[in-house]
């Protein structure tokens, strides 16, 4: 499961092109996802013992080269953005822009429409270039095989949502900020709770308008029962009815399995790329782990976490926002002379955008540790849910690990500053080492969540 706690405004709108719409390239994977444990991952071992996660030396050096890539372009991708945001403002283009929509239209809503529209626009289209080097470097480096025209189309289906759907909530927060000018954040906060439970709702509802998918039973009968057998530990309630094998190979060679949606709209979805090349074993162990985010009650953990947090960071960046305005509003044009707040115009709240996603990226570091707590705490859950369905869960989970980190090449020594900010999973390397070791049953133990 994808970290859907994100400390800025495009949470409300752009959660859903990041977290809902586009293709779940790390829901399982062994780098990144939003959950924990309560125990932490075990200290380094020592340099001359022998790491659980190892790659031959040509993939390990095309693994270091694209760690170095991968948290160079998202370092710049986050120093860019902010850069858009404030070159709207300080080139007084999103000035232009409200006065752009303010002579198209008559009715105010119809303006804010427009506007949003293309404030969105101008955003895919800034952030394109980094997306599309991406994409290259993935294609480079054989991980994706998604030819351009699928990508551009991909590109194209996320912008028609983010306009379908982004720009109505932006001018729904908009709308809050001028109906409340002095206690808007509080009612964005409000209204942002319900859209994080709506966006983990829909996303399965989604998720077909860019992959293709059908039932598993269809093509992996066998593989379905077996999972069955970790819905009955787990207690997931997931009828076969609801796993789902997703045709991934039409864009990438990287494998996965997830679980996705609450509710009524909870399924297993696993990788056409990992259904029958790697073990049945290794495809159980990665969906308990996934199960485990569920059991554990990581979804309302995390919007409660969510709750409190945007609590505070709405009200400070409100602050931070009303500074900026008094500070530089003149010069950016924010409007604001009939006696409103410029916050509410349109351009004024591109600086509440701003605002909202520079907190988010210095608290970055925050939301990941979360994450990778509780991420660490599904691998334990999910190495324990297949204790007696497959003969060795150590070396189960250490396979997978391996498969996983090989196939999206994986850095097995990533750089502890970037892995501290930029982490939202432990490193592959310390979650198999924690899982070779992980052995609660010896002696006749038992496991943390598991009494047999």
């Amino acid at each position: 499961m994808k970290t859907f706690v994100r400390w800025c405004l495009p949470v409300l709108c752009l959660t859903i092109l990041f977290v809902a719409f586009t293709p779940r390239f790390c829901a399982a994977q062994p780098g990144p996802d939003p959950t924990g444990a309560a125990q932490a991952a075990p200290a380094s071992e020592p340099a001359n013992q022998q790491q659980a996660y190892t790659l031959p030396p040509d993939k390990l050096a095309k693994a270091i080269a694209l760690g170095r890539i991968r948290d160079t372009l998202n370092i710049v991708g986050s120093f860019w953005g902010l850069a858009v945001l404030w070159l709207l403002l300080a080139t007084r283009a999103a000035a232009g822009l409200e006065a752009w929509a303010g002579r198209l239209a008559s009715r105010r809503w119809v303006q804010g429409l427009i506007f949003f529209a293309a404030f969105l626009v101008i955003i895919d289209l800034t952030g394109l270039p980094l997306d599309w080097f991406s994409q290259h470097v993935s294609r480079a480096y054989g991980i994706s095989v998604q030819s351009w025209g699928s990508w551009i189309g991909d590109q194209g289906k996320a912008l028609a949502l983010a306009l379908l759907i982004g720009a109505p909530v932006l001018l729904l927060f908009n709308w809050i900020v001028r109906r409340w000018p002095r206690r808007f954040w509080l009612g964005a906060w409000l209204v942002t709770l319900p859209l994080l439970v709506l966006t983990l709702f829909v996303e399965p509802l989604l998720e077909p308008i860019f992959n293709k998918f059908e039932p598993l039973q269809k093509t992996n009968p066998a593989l379905v029962q077996q999972l069955e057998k970790v819905v009955a530990r787990t207690g997931t309630n997931i009828p076969p009815s609801r796993m789902f094998l997703m045709k991934a190979s039409l864009k990438t060679n990287g494998l996965n399995a997830y679980v996705s949606g609450i509710g009524s709209t909870k399924r297993i979805v696993v990788w056409d790329t990992t259904a029958g090349r790697i073990p049945d074993d290794e495809v159980l162990f990665i969906f308990g782990h996934e199960s485990g985010h569920y059991v554990l009650h990581h979804i309302p953990k995390m919007l409660a976490i969510s709750a409190v947090g945007l609590f505070f960071v709405y009200w400070a960046c409100a602050a931070f926002a009303a500074w900026l305005a008094r500070r530089f509003g003149a010069r950016w044009q924010l409007g604001g002379e009939d006696g409103t707040s410029p916050l509410s115009s349109r351009a004024g709240f591109v600086v509440l955008i701003f605002a909202i996603s520079l907190a988010g990226f210095l608290l970055q570091p925050v939301d990941n540790a979360i994450s990778r707590h509780f991420e660490h705490q599904a691998d334990v859950y999910g190495q324990e849910a297949i204790h007696g369905i497959v003969p060795d869960p150590q070396k189960t989970a250490v396979a997978a690990f391996n498969a996983l980190g090989q196939t999206w090449l994986e850095d097995p020594n990533p750089n502890p500053f970037i892995e501290f900010w930029l982490f939202d999973h432990p490193s592959v390397q310390q979650r198999a080492n924690f899982a070779e070791h992980y052995d609660p049953w010896a002696n006749g133990g038992h496991g943390k969540y598991f009494r047999n």
